[in-house]
């Protein structure tokens, strides 16, 4: 079979890169062209567009950007006519790929989409043309079944969280963060404006704690002297690039701007707190804006509070004392945690790798699809 498969991030990149492994051990004759990163290409897919060029964050630099966009948008469309695929795969950046799966999707082609855009919290009108487009869609996370079924009359599949096998793997792989001191991680974000409102926050804590070693996780595309500048005048505090995972691995607990981090920090069983802290404008709509109940995967997984958050004014030094005091001393706290997160890990791990679910239900639908061909 012929695969093409989009994925435009970093994180897509990463568990294209596994599933591509998981197809090619199910068909030995796969043929696959893709849009990713280093990862996917090792795995055995042919590189065509680095996702590096792909990345605008933001609306200034999308419109910035829009002839860029365009350009791709259109060159994508005329290799994927000339490769022919036997099926598109789409990996999330639901931007770029939701508006190929509308022009696949009248093209003839099948297909696929491996993880959701996440419109159960923001621009759920998008549902309607998805179900229009998308031949099969894998989801990763356990509420988004039946939030598919209840609320559009849309069966989808789980195959449960490619992140539990990606840390699993780490953990057996590799041993750990070198330090001395017991660790605080702190992981600030990605982009400058969102470091510069939390980071201040989270490195006054440490003042507070001078027995620990605070050590920030810096975001890929930041500058050293953005970080120095930051942390010099705090004695216990260093940063360390590229080792998020050795930095979780070791870490007694973590504070951690919301999003994909908090997933990891748990399933690494590090006791966290959740911060969020943006524009006073950018809050006002995003509380209007998205309609979950929590902002933390961890929290809206197991649909409680499992990890506190400190949202926007919450997000105070006096506040963040307070919780990370109890995440380091309170035993009852720390017991609940534990149980919380091994509960979670059930609900993602769904007694396998995600990765070679979503593979086998690919390849096994294009087969039975090939299958129903030859007896027409």
């Amino acid at each position: 079979m012929r695969y093409y498969i989009i994925a435009g991030e970093a994180s897509g990149d990463l568990h294209g890169s596994n599933l591509i492994r998981e197809i090619r051990q199910r068909d030995a004759s796969a043929v696959v062209r893709c849009w990713g990163g280093d990862r996917m290409q090792q795995a055995g897919g042919e590189l065509v567009k680095h996702y590096r060029d792909l990345a605008f964050m933001g609306f200034i630099e999308v419109v910035k950007n829009l002839g860029t966009i365009l350009k791709n948008l259109q060159f994508c469309r005329e290799d994927i006519t000339r490769f022919q695929p036997d099926a598109l795969i789409l990996i999330d950046y639901p931007g770029f790929n939701l508006r190929i799966a509308a022009w696949a999707k009248a093209q003839g082609y099948k297909v696929i989409y491996y993880i959701s855009p996440q419109v159960w919290a923001w621009k759920e009108n998008r549902v309607k043309k998805m179900k229009q487009h998308i031949d099969k869609m894998l989801v990763i996370l356990p509420f988004e079944k039946d939030y598919y079924h209840n609320k559009w009359q849309w069966e989808v599949e789980y195959v449960g969280h490619p992140l539990v096998q990606v840390i699993d793997e780490y953990k057996q792989q590799h041993t750990g963060f070198l330090s001395d001191r017991p660790v605080i991680a702190l992981l600030p974000g990605s982009r400058k404006q969102e470091i510069l409102k939390k980071l201040p926050v989270m490195l006054e804590v440490s003042k507070h704690f001078p027995d620990y070693e605070f050590v920030v996780a810096r975001a890929p595309g930041q500058e050293d002297a953005f970080y120095s500048a930051l942390l010099q005048p705090y004695p216990n505090v260093r940063a360390v690039s590229d080792q998020t995972y050795a930095l979780l691995s070791h870490a007694t607990a973590a504070l951690v701007t919301s999003g994909t981090a908090t997933l990891e920090t748990a399933l690494f069983g590090v006791p966290e707190v959740v911060c969020y802290k943006g524009s006073n404008i950018s809050y006002q709509i995003a509380r209007r804006l998205i309609r979950v109940k929590y902002i933390s995967l961890v929290n809206l997984i197991m649909d409680k509070l499992v990890v506190k958050e400190l949202i926007q004014h919450d997000l105070t030094v006096e506040n963040l004392r307070k919780e990370l005091n109890e995440l380091l001393h309170n035993n009852e706290r720390k017991i609940q945690l534990q149980a919380d997160y091994a509960a979670l890990k059930a609900l993602l791990g769904k007694g396998g790798k995600a990765s070679a679910r979503a593979a086998e239900s690919i390849v096994d639908y294009l087969n039975n699809l090939s299958d129903q061909q030859k007896n027409n």
